[in-house]
């Protein structure tokens, strides 16, 4: 690729890390070593747990100094400097200025307190010395940089203003403001719309090229890596089991792990399931969902934004609903007015009853039979509860006559079919797993209970590939066997494909596109449903 006779910008050599604990040693990076020149981008590709974020993050030396243990020999050097138990002032001046990084959940790493604007500047004044309106200005750029429109007024939103794609833009325009020498991406397209992804990739090259950046890539997504790298680590427990030029590595694979990886993308279309009952589990009439913009000075709504506007659907027992579209077309929002979680216009039903407008106390029965599973794992899993706690949760609620012995197997029954071991599981709480894990952790708290109806919002985003397959293939079984509804909210087209019966494509808060499975992605009639596909397949193409 050229990049023979380039500086080596980070060198990281028999890097070993331990995480003590009164159980036993975690050894979580096992003697990998691996070097990036300047210009030149690296993938590290693994399933969660498998190292790869621990290894970044010690890059940055952000791991907590008495959690974390550095073998004897370990060595990590940026433009020769040792990275490893270097002064802090001096990791200071490295941090944000020559090494910034993106990391995988925005929600977890900006401020909610703080506005984007501030958040932005803040950036630019501690790094850069702009003040006022030239860091307004800059910050302005960036945002409309990655796909932020009117950046000007959004920079004066809080982060719960936007959606898990636009946040995750915003992080992308927080990192390279400084334009650093190393740029690490530690998951930074997981939360991304297929086209914005395209997008966000094609400007972190063109970036790459103006600043000879060099950029450490870290992901699950195979196809991704291939698109976007250079060379290639393959991660897994903590070793690099396979590593060299993307292409050679992708086209002739030595390792079995990598070949697997290579194989474990969701295929096919979901087998239709036939259902006697014709009535809907779930149906809406011209749903709109309406948020203030501007009140007047006595309170009252003068303007507001539709995010959903006059949406109708029907989701019948046993059918998979798929609702597609770019960040910000209004998908979560339409879900949680479906289950209640937002106000919203129109009609509403589930199982023949009207729900819009019922009181916390009228919908709580219902909720037993009506789940979630959130984007954000992180965000939604409880910090003070152990896993254990957390799964069984609903049950406490919902199934009070269950004593403790009942609950503990039950939760056990449901963890193994998630692919979580509750030996290592139940005791432990959600920081101590990976993003893919907190998923997982939170698909098995929704399918407690049985439900009839799940509303899944991007629930495979943060897993890796081999486990989207294992949790689409988990999803159609427990369909299948309770005859389950779903409504299936992703961006990621490929899983929507094998998981759908019916698809419903958004744009701006409306449906611009709707049919069977084979209907949308077969023969999509819209120029805006064609290019959300070709986005799709094309980046997600890795033969």
């Amino acid at each position: 690729m050229g990049f023979e006779n380039e500086q080596v910008i980070l060198d990281v050599n028999n890097l070993s890390i331990t995480f003590p604990t009164e159980a036993r040693d975690i050894h979580a990076v096992r003697d990998i070593s691996f070097k990036i020149r300047k210009g030149e981008t690296l993938a590290i590709v693994g399933e969660s747990g498998s190292g790869k974020s621990v290894t970044s993050m010690a890059i940055m030396q952000l791991l907590p100094p008495k959690a974390a243990v550095y073998q004897a020999g370990s060595s990590i050097k940026f433009e020769g400097n040792e990275m490893i138990n270097a002064n802090e002032k001096f990791l200071m001046t490295q941090r944000g200025n020559r090494i910034a990084m993106i990391f995988q959940e925005p929600m977890t790493s900006l401020n909610p307190y703080l506005t984007i604007g501030r958040q932005m500047t803040e950036v630019l004044e501690v790094h850069k010395g702009l003040r006022g309106s030239e860091a307004t200005k800059r910050s302005a750029e960036l945002l409309e940089l990655v796909g932020i429109k009117d950046a000007l007024r959004r920079m004066k939103t809080y982060p719960h203003e936007f959606s898990g794609g636009q946040l995750q833009r915003i992080m992308i325009a927080m990192a390279l403001s400084n334009e650093p020498d190393l740029l690490i991406a530690d998951e930074p397209t997981t939360a991304l719309d297929v086209t914005i992804q395209a997008e966000v990739l094609e400007l972190l090259k063109d970036l790459q090229k103006k600043m000879k950046m060099a950029i450490l890539f870290i992901t699950h997504d195979l196809g991704v890596a291939k698109h976007f790298s250079d060379n290639v680590c393959v991660m897994r427990q903590g070793q690099i089991v396979e590593a060299g030029n993307i292409d050679d590595v992708f086209s002739n694979p030595q390792h079995e792990y990598t070949i697997k990886l290579l194989n474990s993308v969701p295929k096919g279309m979901k087998e239709h399931i036939e259902t006697a009952n014709d009535d809907s589990i779930i149906s809406g009439e011209n749903i709109w969902v309406k948020y203030p913009v501007k009140t007047n000075i006595f309170g009252n709504v003068v303007q507001t934004f539709d995010a959903v506007r006059g949406i109708s659907l029907d989701i019948k027992p046993g059918q998979t609903i798929g609702i597609v579209g770019e960040s910000g077309s209004g998908k979560s929002t339409l879900g949680r007015a479906i289950v209640q979680l937002l106000d919203s216009e129109g009609e509403i039903k589930f199982n023949g009853k009207a729900i819009n407008g019922l009181s916390d106390e009228q919908m709580r029965p219902l909720r037993k039979d009506m789940q979630i599973v959130f984007q954000d794992p992180y965000g939604s899993l409880s910090p003070r509860l152990t896993v254990g706690e957390i799964v069984a949760e609903g049950l406490y609620v919902h199934k009070p006559e269950m004593t403790k012995a009942q609950r503990f197997e039950r939760v056990k029954e449901v963890l193994n079919e998630v692919e979580l071991d509750p030996a290592l599981t139940i005791n432990r709480y959600p920081h101590e797993f990976s993003g893919g894990q907190r998923q997982r952790i939170a698909i098995a708290r929704a399918i407690i209970l049985e439900p009839k109806f799940i509303l899944l919002d991007e629930p495979t985003s943060a897993l890796d590939r081999s486990v989207q397959v294992t949790v689409v293939e988990l999803l159609r079984k427990l369909q299948k066997k309770h005859t389950l509804s779903y409504m299936f909210i992703s961006h990621d087209l490929a899983v929507v494909k094998a998981m759908s019966d019916y698809v419903l494509v958004m744009k701006d808060g409306v449906v611009v596109e709707q049919g069977t499975a084979h209907e949308i992605f077969d023969n999509p009639q819209t120029d805006y449903c064609k290019r959300l596909i070709n986005a799709a397949f094309d980046l997600k193409e890795i033969a």
